[in-house]
């Protein structure tokens, strides 16, 4: 079996996230399925980088080439931002729980995560086209200009719960931690989906020894044809980086615990009342 650069990323895809997807599974196991929203999402960003990996290197060893592998294998790619996205977008709504286990802002937070699987079904769709269409190539980008809004929600609910951290509960202070960890290895991720999606205006995959070359000056970031190394440390390191921030977050933190006590004052967690 022999595998180019981007069959080899993709079995190591596979072989470093298999261990998560055990890890994950059992911080949701800890929570319980009814308070595991965001660990669920997590586990499901590790279910779909493992797929997607095996797509892309069984593709690599099927002859005659067969598109649809490499169009899976990079859909899902390219979509899992979404799930990273969300699963700290849940993380951070879990901070606004009250120690009854009661949330706030949930029409707002319902709202966000419709957005995120705007984006993700807009990358997926352009993908999926695979040609030069016009409206693929705009369902892409469209796409990944949602992710970049998406983060920058993240940020502005990240800075308002420092901003008010005096009272945000314990353990979810700290969760608060893990989460403003993440997030600049998160936008060097969604960075490089907005350079990846627009260094071309097509998504083709060539079956071909000498593909058409790609151009444009932001050639070097293409998923398809771009530099093998920009791809690992852009793309892979920061998602796996954000994935082990959360699940040792998930593993270690007694969140529970913060939920409440038999000693609890409501007026010491203003944010944390229903509205």
């Amino acid at each position: 079996m022999v595998l180019n650069a981007q069959g080899i990323l993709a079995a190591v895809t596979i072989a470093i996230y298999i261990p998560f997807l055990f890890l994950s599974f059992k911080v949701v196991s800890k929570y319980g399925i009814l308070r595991s929203h965001a660990w669920i999402l997590l586990l499901a960003f590790c279910i779909i980088r493992v797929l997607g990996g095996s797509l892309l290197v069984a593709a690599e060893n099927i002859t005659p080439v067969n598109i649809g592998l490499y169009i899976g294998g990079f859909a899902l790619e390219a979509s899992g931002l979404s799930p990273l996205l969300l699963c700290t977008l849940g993380l951070l709504h879990s901070v606004f729980q009250t120690p009854a286990g009661q949330s706030r802002y949930n029409r707002l937070f319902i709202f966000l995560h419709l957005l995120g699987m705007t984006a993700v079904a807009l990358t997926i769709m352009g993908i999926s086209s695979s040609g030069s269409s016009s409206s693929a190539n705009t369902m892409r980008r469209a796409g990944a200009i949602l992710f970049v809004v998406l983060y920058i929600i993240v940020i502005g609910i990240c800075l308002f719960l420092w901003n008010q951290i005096r009272f945000v509960m314990k353990y979810r202070k700290q969760l608060l931690k893990a989460i403003s960890i993440a997030l600049p290895f998160l936008a060097v991720r969604t960075l490089y989906s907005v350079l990846s999606t627009f260094s071309s205006s097509t998504f083709t995959i060539s079956t071909t020894s000498s593909p058409q070359p790609n151009t444009s000056d932001l050639a070097k970031f293409n998923i398809l044809t771009g530099e093998w190394q920009i791809f690992l440390v852009m793309d892979m390191l920061m998602e796996y980086a954000v994935v082990i921030i959360y699940t040792i977050a998930g593993l270690m933190l007694p969140l529970d615990q913060d939920y409440k006590s038999a000693d609890f004052n409501e007026d010491e967690y203003p944010l944390s009342r229903p509205t």
